[in-house]
């Protein structure tokens, strides 16, 4: 039975831990979170025990822990748990500094505690699916990657101010498929951005409409295109073009329902937010992480794809702000 202590009861953190309570050989035993009725909450529908972090963390009762509280704190808490000896899955981002990424990664290293960064899009059955075919060259060598990214609405401005940024924040995520689907690093990334939905996310500093042009070493390139704002709901695409073909995935929808008449063909809305699309992803990202450390293989992603997705998004965040390609360092 592995053991896992929820850092963090909030909308992710009740997702986690409705995803433990569907597996099997995995128990929820203590949460903590900086707000006592959450915890308390979600004690009381899972059976686990309410602690202060640090009493999860070096818990005997605890083998595992998740960080799913505010990005401010991962730093601190990542050190805590891999001296505890503690298998660690964290949310994205690792931290908004790729330089205290680093010195992360330095503690993971050192400790040799297993670490799964939580992009969860990589478990998704059509995205996982994808990648594999590419993997086998279904469709030759890739060459142009597309990956459309588009929120029903806007979160409020007071996430958006210390959210780090549409880049750190939103599009992280296809930074990281990007890698996963190119199957090398970016080398040059190229950023515009505007803010087309909402003049007030403008007012703080950030964009809420974005596209970027990631170049590769090989000459492969990746097209990713983000929106805070689409009409007809939540919108998550990708396509990979290659030298023998195309694979695509499309948008999961409410139900699969056609309607045609004199009006035309009319189908579903698409699922609502991430928390429906990625429901399945989320189930799949924690049972491999249970699996991957009862077998004592590698994590994948681990607290290096962090690291690198950081990266891409720190470049594409000069890339706006210069109006030039920026470089991107190995690592």
């Amino acid at each position: 039975m592995l053991k896992i202590g929820l850092l963090g009861c909030g909308r992710i953190g009740q997702v986690h831990a409705a995803s433990i309570a569907h597996l099997d050989g995995v128990a929820l035993t203590a949460v903590a979170d900086a707000f006592p009725e959450a915890a308390q909450a979600l004690a009381d529908k899972s059976g686990a025990k309410v602690m202060d972090a640090d009493a999860v963390i070096t818990s005997a009762d605890v083998d595992a822990i998740i960080i799913a509280t505010t990005t401010d704190t991962h730093y601190g808490l990542i050190h805590a748990a891999a001296r505890a000896g503690k298998a660690i899955f964290c949310e994205k981002p690792v931290d908004m500094s790729a330089d205290r990424i680093r010195n992360c990664i330095k503690v993971v290293e050192d400790t040799g505690v297993p670490f799964l960064t939580a992009f969860n899009r990589r478990f998704d059955p059509n995205f996982a699916s994808l990648q594999a075919r590419l993997a086998e060259g279904e469709i030759g060598t890739v060459e142009l990657v597309t990956i459309l990214s588009r929120d029903p609405a806007p979160p409020p401005v007071s996430y958006i101010e210390r959210s780090g940024g549409i880049f750190r924040d939103m599009m992280i995520h296809d930074f990281d498929m990007a890698r996963f689907l190119l199957g090398e690093d970016p080398v040059q990334v190229f950023a515009v951005g505007s803010a087309l939905v909402d003049p007030a996310i403008g007012a703080v500093g950030d964009v809420d409409t974005a596209a970027v042009t990631l170049s590769t070493a090989s000459g492969a390139i990746c097209q990713i295109t983000n929106s805070r704002r689409a009409t007809y709901g939540y919108d998550q695409r990708v396509e990979v073009h290659g030298s023998g073909g195309m694979l695509r995935a499309g948008n999961m929808m409410e139900h699969t329902v056609e309607v045609a008449n004199a009006a035309g063909f009319r189908t579903a809305p698409t699922q609502h937010f991430f928390l429906e699309r990625y429901a399945q992803a989320y189930r799949i990202e924690l049972a491999q992480f249970a699996q991957t450390i009862a077998k004592g293989t590698a994590m994948t992603p681990g607290i290096v794809d962090g690291l690198k997705a950081q990266m891409l998004a720190d470049a594409a965040a000069q890339s706006l702000e210069t109006g030039l390609p920026v470089a991107v360092a190995a690592g």
